[in-house]
């Protein structure tokens, strides 16, 4: 596994992945323990371990893809509004030292929480199809 990184393996291949989105920067894919249904990982396929090591020519390339997918997550499931989240370090919640935002679906009325849940993986693979650009 390159870097000893769980999202390098996924990018390259070595751990499989519900993908919704990828192109040769870029990977985006659902989370297994989702704070939602419709989360989505999105990570540049370079390892930096954070925002302030990414350089801004790969950052400014993941953003956009960001933005890209969350409104096509938006418009597939419908959803009221979305979270785009961003963690820096263990202080800041983040626990894969690889550079990555989070799409969180949310809709009127859902309680206000990222707690991880379990997610059923025959419904990730269901959802990852309907989300596939």
């Amino acid at each position: 596994m390159r870097n000893d990184c769980i999202f390098c393996a996924i990018a390259d291949g070595e751990i499989p992945s519900f993908k919704v989105y990828e192109d040769d920067l870029v990977l985006a894919y659902l989370d297994i323990n989702p704070f939602a249904k419709g989360h989505v990982l999105v990570i540049p396929k370079l390892h930096s371990q954070g925002l302030l090591d990414t350089d801004d020519e790969t950052l400014s390339a993941v953003v956009v893809r960001v933005k890209r997918i969350a409104a096509h997550v938006k418009e597939v499931l419908g959803c009221d509004g979305f979270h785009v989240l961003q963690n820096n370090g263990e202080a800041a919640g983040q626990t894969v030292r690889h550079v990555h935002f989070h799409i969180v679906p949310r809709w009127t009325g859902d309680p206000l929480n990222f707690v991880n849940h379990k997610g059923d993986m025959d419904e990730l693979a269901a959802l990852a199809e309907r989300l596939r650009m």
